[in-house]
């Protein structure tokens, strides 16, 4: 839990220095990494919110994801995690957001997505997204919390790239 703390720290320096503020759009983590962010104190000067979107329902209620894409793609792929970010976005103050959507596991897999392929997307209100996807292995925990490192990374890396 160390590097979760560690790497949430950063993410809030950063944030607070650019004068961000961060939402967050999770599935397969049901909320651990917005967990992870609210750990820091002081977390609530950058942190605005998160959406734990675990349904695809709530996909669609929360977040405004399509049911087209949903359909066509699956709740486990970059088009669906783009949209989610997007409505973090839409649905709140803040001008940076990241979505997380996968397969923890242990059932769910198949041979075009196995267990532990995770789609990730980043945004700067206003700029294009990025998505990526990963394959993480382990057992559930595992996975999410892999997941989450991930997770902060990314943001790590897009908000140094302003």
């Amino acid at each position: 839990m160390d590097d979760l703390i560690k790497l949430s720290t950063q993410i809030g320096d950063l944030l607070k220095a650019k004068r961000y503020t961060l939402a967050l759009a999770e599935s397969c983590t049901g909320g651990l990494a917005s967990a992870t962010i609210t750990d820091i104190a002081g977390s609530s000067a950058w942190f605005e919110n998160g959406f734990i979107t675990y349904s695809n329902a709530a996909k669609q209620s929360m977040l405004g994801v399509s049911e087209a894409t949903l359909n066509q793609y699956g709740a486990v792929s970059e088009q669906t995690a783009s949209e989610m970010v997007a409505g973090a976005l839409n649905h709140s103050q803040a001008n940076l957001a990241a979505s997380i959507t996968g397969i923890a596991g242990p059932a769910g897999g198949s041979a075009d997505k196995p267990v532990g392929t995770v789609c990730f997307a980043y945004a700067i209100k206003n700029q294009p997204v990025t998505t990526i996807t990963h394959h993480f292995t382990g057992n559930r925990q595992a996975i999410r919390h892999q997941s989450v490192i991930q997770l902060l990374n990314g943001l790590i890396a897009l908000i140094q790239s302003q």
